[in-house]
């Protein structure tokens, strides 16, 4: 994890390098248009690769600015995450990743579980995803809302207090319902477990 870290913190060095359309150097604010940049690993595996149509890097405040941004988050040379939102920013020396507006996480297993949200919170260095508001999870087997959701290293997502969790038959309509504080999913086994603390799990049967 360090040397990812090492490998962000002169981003912009290589980005603005590399893009051949960066208007008028010596401004502080610097635009690039149709950015598609790939980050490595000092063993030079692709870590992530970053889609912009139009994207703008302050000198100053060292954020790089972009809209309509597709990431795709690599596992060795398999795509494991794609992520798309209406617009995002690199921060914090490129430690810190926000998306923001129409957040769409689809993971890549069989079940192309979508995971959407507001806005979401990327610490590189932690390899933690946290999506919020109006966080909605579904699948072809099921859907799921609640306030907040937390996808960590591990491809446990963590749904927080309320969820909502709805099977859905053939057709489409609600089966089985269950309301609960907390909501676990397993990206690997496709399973999820529920947790209340301080109220019981309720559970809707539709017949």
């Amino acid at each position: 994890m360090n040397n990812i870290y090492r490998l962000i913190i002169f981003l912009p060095l290589f980005m603005l390098g590399c893009a051949p359309n960066v208007i008028d150097e010596n401004k502080v604010i610097q635009k690039i248009d149709r950015l598609d940049m790939n980050i490595f690993s000092r063993k030079g595996d692709k870590i992530y690769n970053i889609i912009s149509p139009n994207s703008i890097y302050d000198k100053v405040k060292l954020e790089l600015n972009l809209k309509k941004t597709t990431i795709s988050i690599f596992d060795g040379k398999i795509i494991k995450y794609i992520i798309n939102s209406d617009s995002s920013k690199l921060r914090d020396n490129n430690k810190v990743v926000e998306l923001t507006g129409n957040v769409e996480l689809r993971t890549l297993n069989k079940e192309n579980d979508l995971l959407y949200g507001d806005y979401l919170f990327w610490n590189i260095k932690d390899t933690k995803y946290e999506l919020i508001g109006n966080v909605r999870f579904e699948n072809k087997n099921i859907k799921l809302n609640s306030n907040k959701a937390v996808l960590d290293s591990d491809d446990i997502i963590e749904f927080f207090n309320p969820v909502k969790y709805i099977i859905k038959e053939d057709n489409d309509e609600n089966k089985y319902e269950i309301n609960s504080e907390n909501a676990y999913y397993n990206i690997n086994t496709e399973s999820f477990s529920f947790s209340a603390k301080d109220k019981r799990v309720r559970s809707i049967i539709y017949f």
